[in-house]
């Protein structure tokens, strides 16, 4: 499990920060059973957040579901980038290019990549049954990153706020089959 408060964009490692009133906190969980792997990143709002903060989590999540849309037998994976990259875009935001998303089963990373840009139809062609995990990595400034002094956290270059979202996902015929849950956080969280 990883930790990512604020501009730290994932890979977040413990530290002596505590958080506060305003804070943003991405938590990316993976986990393996039955020798397969599943992933999933969900980011937090801590007290009373900004509003061009908590539009940042609604966009990036939003880019999420439609680039999900998208897995679906004979698109592309650049029709899922395309999803993810126009609607954070489109609301302002920019789009990490060194991370993305990836293949996923008896490993946690695997091929393809998902990137979270790219262009309509370019890329593999998705088949049914391939398993991806999709990754919008959103920043609301510039889309520069730096990597922390700690070798594995990645934050913002211009120490901007950063929102990640994830879900493990099959590819299907008609729709794609989502496999990992925001169901039961977002049951917690109306209920705060």
């Amino acid at each position: 499990m990883c930790i990512s408060v604020n501009a730290s964009v994932v890979h977040g490692l413990p530290g002596k920060y505590e958080l506060k009133d305003g804070d943003i906190v991405s938590v990316d969980c993976g986990v393996v059973k039955n020798k397969f792997f599943g992933d999933s990143a969900y980011t937090f709002a801590v007290g009373e957040v900004k509003p061009e903060i908590l539009k940042l989590l609604q966009v990036t999540k939003e880019s999420l579901y439609k680039a999900i849309e998208m897995c679906v037998a004979g698109k592309r994976i650049g029709d899922i980038s395309e999803a993810v990259q126009s609607h954070a875009e489109g609301h302002g935001f920019s789009v990490v290019r060194e991370l993305v998303g990836h293949g996923i089963g008896q490993n946690l990373h695997e091929s393809p990549e998902v990137p979270n840009y790219g262009k309509k139809g370019a890329g593999l062609k998705l088949q049914e049954g391939l398993v991806i995990a999709i990754e919008p990595m959103i920043n609301m400034g510039k889309k520069a990153i730096i990597q922390e002094n700690d070798g594995w956290t990645i934050r913002t270059a211009d120490n901007l706020p950063s929102a990640h979202f994830e879900h493990t996902v099959t590819i299907g015929k008609e729709k794609a089959d989502i496999l990992s849950s925001f169901e039961f956080v977002e049951e917690v969280l109306k209920t705060k």
